[in-house]
This record gives C-alpha cells, sequence and structure tokens, in this order.
C-alpha cells in the first residue's frame, strides 16, 4: 500500500500569496455593480495575489484599481490599456508583466462580448468581431503565457471564462457568442492534457445568467431596452429562481487557480443556478 501523506496545514484557503496574476478585462464599468473581471481582481488580491490587468477602457481599468486599494493600500496591482484582440498588443502587455514581476503564475482569461444574430442575419464583419474578442484574445494569451508557464519550476494555471452559451440554446439568437464560448471549451480542454505534463493546468468557469452592469447592455440589444423586465425573465429562466453574481463565478475562478484545486485540469465549473441541467425553462 502506497503511504500518501497528509498536506501541509494551511492557516489560509485558497492563499495567492506572491501569486503574480494576468488577468484580462479588469474594467469595473461605472462606480455600482460588479462585473466579472473587477470582482475576480477583488477577491484574488483579498487572497494575496499580485494584479497585473488589462482592459480596452482605462478608466474602467482605473476604477477597478481604485476599488482594490480603498480595500488594502498594499495591493501590489497593476493596470493597463490593451487589446486582447491584437499580438502586438497583447505581447506588449504580457512583456510589460514579465518585465515588472518576471513571471506569470495565473492568467485569467475574461474578456466577451454578445452580439444578436443567427447564421442569415448576422453579418460577417460581426462573426469576425465575435471571433477575435471571444476566442481569438484567449489564443493570444495562452501563445505567450504558456512557455513562461512551462519553464518556472512552479509551472502556473490558466482559467478561461466561457458560458453556458457554449453549452446549450439558452433563448437568445447569438450563434457567434455560442459558437465562440463552446470553442474555448474544446480549447481548454485540449491544450490542458497537452501541458498536463509540463506543470501547467488549465480549466474552465462556465458562467450562467449573471447578474452584472452589462446586463443593461444586453437589455439594449435584446430586450429593446427594458431592463426590468429583461432581469426578470432572466431570473425565472434560472431553477433557483435568480440570476447569479459575479461573486459566484470569481470564487469559482478562485478555486481553480488555487493549490486546492493542483489535481484539476482539462475540465470546468458550471456557476449556473441550474440551468443547463433544467428543461422546458428557456
Amino acid at each position: 500500500m502506497v503511504n500518501i501523506e497528509a498536506p501541509p496545514i494551511s492557516r489560509k484557503m485558497h492563499d495567492l500569496t506572491h501569486q503574480v496574476v494576468l488577468l484580462t478585462g479588469i474594467g469595473a464599468v461605472g462606480n455600482t455593480g460588479w462585473g466579472n473581471g473587477a470582482a475576480i481582481a477583488t477577491l484574488f488580491a483579498r487572497q494575496g495575489a499580485i494584479i497585473f490587468g488589462c482592459d480596452l477602457n482605462l478608466e474602467a481599468a482605473e476604477t477597478t484599481k481604485s476599488r482594490i486599494l480603498a480595500e488594502s493600500s498594499t495591493t501590489d496591482i497593476t493596470i493597463m490599456k490593451a487589446d486582447v484582440t491584437s499580438s502586438t498588443s497583447v505581447k506588449e502587455f504580457v512583456d510589460a508583466c514579465i518585465k515588472k514581476h518576471g513571471r506569470i503564475d495565473i492568467l485569467v482569461n475574461n474578456v466577451g462580448r454578445s452580439d444578436p444574430g443567427d447564421p442569415v442575419s448576422i453579418s460577417e464583419e460581426v462573426w469576425d468581431a465575435q471571433m477575435d474578442v471571444n476566442l481569438k484574445s484567449v489564443y493570444l494569451t495562452s501563445h505567450l503565457v504558456l512557455p513562461i508557464m512551462e519553464a518556472q519550476k512552479t509551472g502556473g494555471n490558466i482559467v478561461n471564462i466561457s458560458s453556458v452559451s457554449g453549452l446549450r440554446y439558452i433563448g437568445k439568437p447569438q450563434v457567434a457568442y455560442s459558437t465562440t464560448k463552446a470553442a474555448i471549451l474544446s480549447f481548454t480542454r485540449t491544450t490542458a492534457v497537452i501541458y498536463a505534463d509540463k506543470g501547467v493546468r488549465l480549466n474552465s468557469v462556465v458562467p450562467g445568467l449573471i447578474n452584472t452592469p452589462l446586463v443593461k447592455m444586453l437589455a439594449d440589444k435584446y430586450a429593446g431596452g427594458d431592463y426590468e423586465g429583461y432581469c426578470k425573465v432572466r431570473d425565472q429562466q434560472v431553477p433557483m429562481g435568480r440570476m447569479g453574481s459575479a461573486w459566484d463565478v470569481a470564487n469559482a475562478a478562485l478555486f481553480l487557480a488555487s493549490k486546492e484545486a493542483s489535481y484539476i485540469t482539462g475540465t470546468e465549473i458550471v456557476v449556473d443556478g441550474g440551468l443547463t441541467q433544467s428543461t422546458g425553462r428557456t
């Protein structure tokens, strides 16, 4: 019988002290509500992580930084503007992090946008833009960060934010978005196997209907601007009777990024209140 020793006692679950986290889509839209990126950055910072984040909207990134520093003025956080659909911009982002910290322990790919349309109505330009923002961005960061993580003695791990739209139809005609989110899951699973013996883990968080500031934008696209009515419909779609929050997504990302998940790779955590397992609620 193999004698497996118990792990050392940890006084702090999901401890990310001194872990360098590269995070895309860190921005917070406005001063109210929490988006996934802002919540992930804040939660990781609370666990001791060093945050290096980017956003296309620098003002939104500054908002998240200010929130984090208001909680703890000693948090090491750097933000910069970057376009994650551009290989040049992503390289500048990654290089800046390496120049400052010399390593990347955790990569969180969080950017994404949804535009309506089925294969007939959606334009080629919108299709291409969805592919770039939601999918190409994951490739570009991984392309640069994986060799860095592989070369580190401590390896690293990547958490990609997908969507239940990549698992099933959820009532909105968003074929390009659904396609990219399904592709992220496949990209993550495949790459996880390839890098399983290289000290690098890859997993996905799969959010369902999450109540973030972006819901207002979705209401404009899909419900003619009826925000309250749109929120009510989304709540009713979920078996638990309510949308989730960005903190639900952040907690799942934190677990996958932590040492407590050290034997987990190539899979996903679905955070959806039971939506994907339900029938008739679309």
